[in-house]
Order: structure tokens, then C-alpha cells, then sequence
């Protein structure tokens, strides 16, 4: 996906951290499904607990940008699994693609050319398209640089 626009360019590449970052695609990719729900020792999350925290957070600040009825979530429960593993493999496959078809999602809402990115959201308290997309950029990188030092404390990074 590409634009005639510099920013939103820069945009859509940053929501997928190839550059200066290990991509979230690079991060999950074979994880072993016995490593999962495992937390490393003084560490205090698993990977379906990473995983699933991106997927959710990753999703409401999508919700937040395109949804006039947004409701914002109770923190931490509603951000963070209940659970420590993933409750099947169908379970983390499916986060993985919900992941996945939201992060596309917000690479269409910067696509649009009728998106102005500096434009409050209307049912924000301030914020801007550009500020959310920023925010889900920094968020992701932070937590996939987390799933990489948990997978080497399991002994499943490459």
C-alpha cells in the first residue's frame, strides 16, 4: 500500500516496523504452541498474554477512530487477557489474523485520501487520526520488543 503523500507513506511503513524494528510478523512467527502460555521466570506475561494485549489494544484504538458510538474499555481487564495461555491454538491463530485485519484496517484509514489525518476525532477529547495512529505505532513496538526478550528468556527466538 503506497500513497502520493510523504506522511501518510511513512505512516503506513511505521505500522509495520521494518525498518529500526523486528516486525510483529517476525515476532510470533513460531512461537512453539508449549511456550505459549508460558511466563519466564520474573517475567510477568506469556506471549498469548503479549499477543492478545496488542490485538485488543491494537483494536480499540481502531474502534476509537472510526466508531461515532465508542465506548471507551475498563483498564486493565478489558486490555489484557484473562487468562495466562491461550484457551486453543484455534484461539492464538485467531488473534493473530484479528491482529493482522486490524492493522490493515488502520493502513486504509491512513490511505484515504479524504482522512484528514490533523483532524480531531469527533468523538475524541482532543485527539487526532494522526495522534491515534502514532500512539498504535509506538504501542506495538514497545510490546513486540517485549515478545522478542520473552521469547529468548523461553529459548524460542531464532
Amino acid at each position: 500500500m503506497s500513497t502520493s503523500d510523504p506522511l501518510r507513506d511513512h505512516l503506513l511503513k511505521i505500522l509495520d516496523w521494518h525498518d529500526a524494528h523486528t516486525s510483529f510478523d517476525d515476532a510470533i512467527e513460531g512461537i512453539p504452541v508449549a511456550l505459549r502460555g508460558r511466563r519466564p521466570a520474573k517475567v510477568p506475561y506469556s506471549p498469548w498474554q503479549l499477543l492478545e494485549h496488542l490485538r485488543l489494544c491494537q483494536f480499540d484504538i481502531l474502534d476509537f477512530c472510526r466508531n461515532p458510538a465508542y465506548e471507551e474499555r475498563k483498564w486493565p481487564e478489558e486490555y489484557w487477557p484473562a487468562g495466562v495461555a491461550p484457551p486453543s491454538s484455534r484461539s492464538w491463530a485467531r488473534s493473530v489474523k484479528s491482529f493482522r485485519e486490524d492493522r490493515e484496517e488502520l493502513k486504509r484509514l491512513v490511505a484515504d485520501p479524504s482522512r484528514d489525518l490533523f483532524a480531531r476525532i469527533p468523538n475524541g477529547t482532543g485527539q487526532t487520526y494522526l495522534r491515534e495512529i502514532l500512539l498504535v505505532a509506538d504501542h506495538n513496538a514497545y510490546h513486540v520488543g517485549q515478545l522478542v526478550v520473552v521469547r529468548r528468556l523461553l529459548g524460542a527466538w531464532k
